[in-house]
């Protein structure tokens, strides 16, 4: 297995990152050179904004290029779970807002030129367990209350339709979901960015960051001190003490991939028929999808810990096994890549957006980020040019997180909660 994602190693370079020094200053600078901060860079430098991206490492290096590549509508948690905390109507809004998200990403590529393989394949919510596809059926019914009128149930009996497997008992398709090449798409957001007038620098994190007594920002780094206008930090699971108030309040979770060889057309026929991307009831469960090239992207939260070389082959390997449990008509199948990525997650799973301590930003996407990061980068354009309103999650609570410094030696007993949770539910 190449311990490198398949979508970073298969992407285009950006090729047009800037070098030397920094200027002295700059209108608005973006922290964060992923899917969030590459949106409202664009959006921006369309404006004709002074607009400067500085990114720690490579564009879209991080947890956008290290996805699965699904770009699908829904909640992450349950949305009779969220209208229970928020009520009715706010819970239709915030569902609705992934539906503008994944539209959001639709028109930016195809207004861009971005070839990222884009397609509206539809999301298949697989029920590991008889009782979960009760509570699909319940979720169906709420949906098609006037939520989301593009969703549709498959019986147990009409499963063999969509996957080549017995393990589950049922799914609810999302029919507005999609699938793409989240490196390509990268790639393509910073051309279309420096495109525009959008200056990038990679390779240069922020390591300091204060406010100025005239209301501005500045921003230390070891290509240069910035000093700018409007700072918007768009850095996730990447947040470090640069931001303590930010920091502070995101939680970093590993998600494990790994891509197989190129499957042979009848074997893609079998397991995976409709090509919809697809996501398992469990809390610790299972995502997947067929790239362009026919290699099966299977990916999980196989391991409650941190993303780093060892980890990930660890976990690649936990993976492989669920792979062939799943599938077992793969059981010879090699795996040629395996990676790993760190989600931004928050309590309610949420994405947060706003302003703090003078510092706007858009993170939270908590396993959703490829859609909804894109979407958020082009609303934070509009909220840091003065439309507060273009902001969905604008008036959510977001207080720091208690123990920040030990929260990652918690991660293996969080997951032994969970799989708890799975076995009992």
């Amino acid at each position: 297995m190449k311990p490198l994602s398949y979508w970073l190693d298969t992407a285009p370079a950006f090729g047009c990152a800037e070098t030397g020094s920094l200027p002295a200053r700059c209108e608005t600078a973006v922290v964060g050179g992923g899917f969030t901060g590459l949106s409202a860079a664009l959006a921006m430098a369309r404006e004709g904004i002074d607009v400067v991206v500085l990114e720690a490492g490579r564009v879209a290096g991080a947890a956008s290029g290290r996805n699965g590549g699904h770009c699908n509508n829904g909640l992450v948690r349950q949305v009779a779970t969220v209208a229970g905390a928020f009520g009715l109507d706010r819970a239709r809004t915030f569902y609705q807002t992934f539906d503008q998200a994944v539209e959001t990403v639709e028109r930016v590529t195809l207004r861009e030129g971005i070839d990222c393989d884009f397609r509206r394949s539809g999301k298949i919510q697989l029920a590991a367990k008889p009782s979960h596809f009760d509570s699909l059926i319940r979720t169906h019914g709420l949906l098609a209350s006037g939520i989301d009128l593009q969703t549709s149930l498959v019986g147990p009996g009409d499963l063999s339709g969509e996957i080549g497997s017995t393990r589950f008992h049922g799914g609810l398709v999302y029919h507005q979901s999609a699938m793409l090449h989240p490196g390509r798409l990268g790639s393509g957001l910073a051309r279309a960015a420096h495109r525009h007038g959008a200056r990038i620098w990679e390779n240069t994190e922020v390591t300091r960051w204060r406010r100025l007594g005239k209301g501005g920002h500045e921003l230390e780094t070891a290509m240069g001190t910035l000093e700018a206008g409007n700072v918007l930090v768009a850095t996730g699971a990447g947040t470090g003490p640069a931001f303590p108030h930010l920091h502070r309040r995101i939680l970093a979770v590993g998600s494990f991939i790994i891509a197989t060889e190129p499957l042979a057309q009848h074997v893609v026929d079998a397991i995976m028929p409709t090509r919809r991307t697809a996501v398992t009831t469990r809390h610790i469960g299972n995502y997947f999808r067929m790239a362009p090239d026919n290699r099966l992207i299977f990916g999980g939260r196989a391991r409650f810990a941190r993303s780093d070389p060892g980890s990930d082959m660890k976990s690649g390997r936990i993976l492989a096994r669920s792979l062939k449990q799943i599938f077992p008509i793969l059981g010879d199948v090699r795996v040629d890549y395996c990676w790993g990525g760190m989600l931004d997650m928050t309590m309610d799973r949420l994405p947060r957006a706003g302003v703090i301590e003078g510092c706007h930003h858009a993170m939270g996407y908590s396993g959703h980020g490829v859609q909804m990061a894109v979407h958020m980068g082009e609303v934070m354009a509009k909220v840091m040019a003065g439309d507060v309103e273009a902001n969905p999650w604008r008036d959510l609570a977001w207080p720091a997180l208690p123990g920040h410094a030990t929260r990652a030696a918690l991660l293996p007993l969080a997951g032994a909660w969970f799989r708890l949770r799975d076995f009992v539910s």
